[in-house]
């Protein structure tokens, strides 16, 4: 059963990573690491597919805010916790919003749309959405490199196969398991304060 899974992981473990990527990825990306220090992938093949993903989601999102701005679906998305909060500091500091946006989890969507509804122009985007993936790939990709590398360490290069790809799972689901603790604390924090503010407001 492993072995299958490990040579489905050989096959398609890259575009698994990519597609993870578009959304909010950093389980996929350390995992494409993860699996580079075992040598299923090659490194600069994670953080290709790790990079290409991440810029790829965050353009589709810029691009759903900047030509689909009255779709109900956008529409939706405006209405969700932080939106108010990710526009206004797009329009305060649009540079350092596009680039550090990615790096607080479960803003990404909103503030690619946010983004896309700016006055933030498509080049400007692009180059800062390009520099702002690449690092966040090589920091994810890279944790996962020497998650791979402490694991050795502890168990001995004799780490089977299998047992490898086990660990690869769980440090996946415990990645991805945190993750959303931490988007559904922060999401409460942005209810709060844009209820704090509509109050304020009115």
């Amino acid at each position: 059963m492993t072995d299958a899974i490990h040579r489905l992981i050989e096959q398609y473990g890259l575009i698994a990573v990519f597609l993870g990527c578009v959304a909010e990825g950093e389980s996929a990306a350390i995992l494409g690491g993860f699996f580079a220090h075992q040598h299923i992938f090659v490194l600069w093949q994670a953080f290709l597919a790790a990079f290409l993903g991440a810029f790829a989601g965050d353009t589709a999102f810029f691009t759903l805010g900047r030509s689909f701005a009255d779709h109900p679906y956008v529409v939706r998305l405006r209405r969700r916790p932080g939106f108010r909060r990710a526009y206004r500091l797009l329009n305060t500091h649009p540079n350092i919003f596009v680039l550090t946006n990615r790096y607080v989890y479960g803003m990404r969507l909103v503030g690619g749309i946010a983004a896309g509804l700016s006055t933030v122009s498509v080049p400007r985007f692009v180059i800062l959405n390009a520099i702002s993936s690449a690092v966040w790939a090589t920091l994810f990709a890279t944790l996962g490199y020497v998650f791979g590398l402490g694991a050795e360490r502890i168990v001995g290069q004799a780490f089977a196969r299998h047992e490898r790809l086990l660990v690869a799972l769980a440090v996946g689901i415990a990645v991805a398991v945190l993750a959303g603790l931490i988007a559904h604390h922060f999401a409460g924090r942005e209810r709060a304060k844009d209820a704090k503010e509509d109050r304020a407001g009115s």
